[in-house]
């Protein structure tokens, strides 16, 4: 303490409360600011001096965001995006509230490269080539900072060896929220950027764009922001698409593939006579597909994949038909923009080859009961229905092991997971239109939460085979992961 003010024990003692804080109960008066400079810190807190007395210093209101999911800001004040709710900053990659008379701002964040912004170079071109051919797959720094998290918090050694070499697979960024969106996209493109520069060779990232109004009309629990209607549709094309577009313009001379929407087609193909909320949703997710494409698909270095479901979903006769009809319709409404091709198993657990399973009572005769006879069939089909460019990309992430579950259809958590093969382009020589196998879900981030009371909770989620207690969809659930890396195949 600075000797010039002092005081005795007997003075301090008989100063008035004069704010109800933690020192108040210690017989001393609150200071008028959490910013007051600390003059004093022992067990109780830290202590200040106003008008020749001490004073508690008032913890800082506790953060309003936390209710929302996130911290608050302990290192900036720089104000990144406002809502209802109230200012956002960013720290570490992730949103943060801010928290009046918070912290300063801090200066630039370091470039881990050196030498500042990378500047994009000459136009990519695609060409016509599969886009995740000749290039190294940039790495989700969100992803690994969440296997790191799980690595904490295991002791066996080998499935931490396990859980490891996870942090060497590309993974998809997904952006599914506007916040997200403008936390991620640009984050990642500069550091894709960054690392082509460093190293000379192309970096390829790959995104999900996931924010459609009425998102995923069929389930609750990945429900989205915006709603199905006219206000919300224009938010998703000033405040969503739009930006993505802006951004992706600048970063031009570097790889990029989008994953498009999941599960939205594939819910107007099977979904529109059984449930409301997609009727609702129809017309917001046609004309979000025509103003993506026509936005999206100019741009020479990006490439669009189209989510189709998965074997169990669309894979019958009548569906398939009906799913060509839809698709060259979206395709054609997006023109002059073009798309690559499809996506398939997104988020689902269906393997890619079963020889147990053929079309009979046990898979209500399915044609295509795994995903490689699923992806031969939709390609004869979307081609002889006219559409052009018929490439996939199937998602592989967590369908290395036949899961629990007693029927094709469940999607939640399930148990007796395993990783899938490895991101890699053009796995399978026979199959020329399959353009790669992907990790477009990221093990470990849950599929919905099992909380009976929760408002987002699916009854899928509370089924037989889906692991539980299970976090909410996107949150990090550990025992999951766990299982999907122990039952790896092939093995990790």
């Amino acid at each position: 303490m600075k000797t010039t003010i002092a005081l005795t024990a007997v003075a301090a003692l008989a100063a008035k409360v004069s704010a109800a804080c933690w020192s108040q109960s210690l017989g001393y008066p609150c200071c008028s600011s959490p910013n007051a400079e600390v003059y004093y810190t022992d067990n109780d807190g830290k202590w200040s001096v106003e008008n020749n007395d001490w004073c508690g210093i008032p913890v800082k209101e506790e953060c309003w965001a936390k209710k929302l999911g996130y911290s608050c800001c302990t290192s900036t004040s720089r104000v990144e995006y406002t809502d209802n709710d109230g200012k956002w900053g960013i720290e570490n990659g992730n949103w943060c509230g801010i928290v009046d008379g918070g912290v300063p701002t801090p200066g630039p964040t370091p470039d881990p490269y050196g030498g500042g912004d990378p500047v994009p170079g000459s136009q990519f071109d695609h060409n016509g080539k599969n886009p995740f051919a000749g290039h190294e797959f940039y790495l989700n720094p969100y992803y690994l900072d969440e296997v790191d998290g799980a690595i904490a918090q295991m002791s066996d050694s080998s499935l931490i060896a396990k859980a490891e070499k996870m942090k060497t697979y590309s993974n998809a960024i997904w952006l599914d929220t506007i916040k997200n969106m403008q936390t991620w996209l640009e984050t990642n493109l500069k550091g894709a950027l960054a690392q082509q520069e460093s190293t000379g060779s192309t970096v390829l990232t790959v995104f999900v764009v996931y924010d459609l109004p009425g998102r995923d009309c069929h389930a609750l629990a990945s429900n989205g922001e915006l709603l199905a209607n006219d206000s919300d549709w224009a938010r998703y094309k000033s405040e969503y698409i739009d930006v993505i577009e802006e951004k992706l313009k600048y970063y031009k001379s570097q790889p990029v593939v989008l994953i498009v929407e999941p599960d939205s087609l594939a819910n107007l193909v099977t979904n529109l006579d059984s449930t409301p909320a997609c009727r609702d949703s129809e017309k917001y997710y046609l004309d979000g597909h025509a103003y993506l494409i026509q936005k999206f698909g100019v741009l020479k270095h990006v490439a669009m994949y189209l989510d189709i479901g998965h074997a169990f979903w669309l894979g019958w006769d009548d569906n398939r038909e009906k799913a060509a009809k839809v698709y060259s319709k979206v395709i054609s409404s997006g023109s002059p923009g073009q798309v690559r091709g499809f996506t398939d198993n997104v988020a689902n657990y269906t393997p890619w080859e079963d020889p147990t399973l053929s079309r009979g009572p046990d898979t209500e005769w399915n044609p295509c009961p795994d995903e490689k006879r699923y992806l031969e069939a939709m390609h004869k089909d979307f081609k002889s229905a006219g559409i052009k460019s018929v490439y996939f990309v199937c998602d592989t992430s967590r369908n290395g092991k036949k899961v629990d579950r007693k029927h094709p259809g469940e999607w939640c958590n399930q148990t007796g997971v395993g990783v899938g093969a490895r991101p890699q382009a053009s796995p399978i020589s026979s199959m020329d239109y399959l353009d790669a196998f992907y990790w477009i879900k990221p093990l470990g981030e849950s599929d919905g939460t099992s909380d009976t009371s929760a408002a987002r909770y699916d009854g899928y989620c509370g089924h037989d085979t889906a692991m539980k207690p299970a976090p909410e969809a996107g949150q990090w659930f550990q025992k999951h992961f766990e299982q999907g890396i122990k039952n790896a195949n092939p093995p990790l």
